[in-house]
């Protein structure tokens, strides 16, 4: 059961990869005069905290997930970043949102930043834009961009080739979305978008967990997931 314990990485990158793409979809914003402010909007972006929280935390993305401009302001340092490294939902039911762990994924440096952004009012920051997903290149184009959108590659990291450390789990890293293993346990369309809707949460922090996708991703999204990982190796 090694990738069914793992696609608990978070299908909710190689971390240049995703600031590289993140910033396709468009100039607008203001380039805030504090730069961890800055980096902390490009870094909401890229670990896909805006797919669940909407873009500057507005919200509106799910009932289920809250939106954060006031969050800034109601909570301290220390209870933000304890949020962001050990994860906050209700881990036992897939058919709610579930914030991962993400601890063994995201630096300290990259936390403060995060932290730094919201207590700032999640200012709009120019270029720190969500990848666009293409709707009328076919079904592999758009799960292509989704996978980036979504945060898949944060720790399944580019083309689903795993490796992303996960220290306390049991393969002590996130494993492939790629090579025999995977399409071996996964092996047909249904298993993979079923693990995607429920996640994988294995354990309590400081073991990575995926959330729960299915309060979040349309089975449209699901069914184009599943034919960008079918044109891996």
């Amino acid at each position: 059961m090694r990738h069914r314990a793992a696609l608990g990485g978070l299908l909710a990158s190689v971390l240049v990869g995703a600031v590289a793409l993140a910033g396709c979809g468009g100039g607008g914003g203001t380039n805030p005069s504090d730069e961890h402010v800055a980096m902390g909007g490009h870094l909401f972006t890229q670990f896909a905290c805006s797919a669940c929280h909407g873009e500057q935390g507005k919200g509106g993305v799910s009932p289920d997930v809250p939106a954060l401009k006031d969050v800034g302001s109601e909570l301290s340092v220390a209870q933000l970043t304890d949020i962001i490294n050990h994860g906050l939902g209700e881990s036992a039911n897939p058919e709610k949102p579930y914030m991962p762990v993400w601890g063994p994924v995201i630096s300290k440096s990259q936390v403060n930043d995060l932290v730094e952004y919201i207590q700032a009012g999640l200012p709009e920051v120019k270029d720190a834009t969500p990848v666009p997903i293409p709707s009328d290149q076919g079904a592999a184009v758009a799960g292509a961009a989704l996978y980036v959108h979504y945060g898949c590659i944060n720790c399944h990291g580019p083309s689903g080739l795993g490796g992303v450390p996960n220290p306390e789990s049991e393969d002590k890293t996130i494993p492939p979305l790629s090579g025999q293993d995977f399409r071996d346990e996964f092996n047909t369309d249904e298993k993979i978008k079923s693990m995607i809707r429920s996640g994988s949460v294995i354990g309590k922090p400081p073991i990575t967990s995926m959330p729960h996708w299915g309060g979040i991703l349309s089975d449209e999204n699901l069914d184009a997931l599943v034919a960008y990982l079918k044109t891996l190796q």
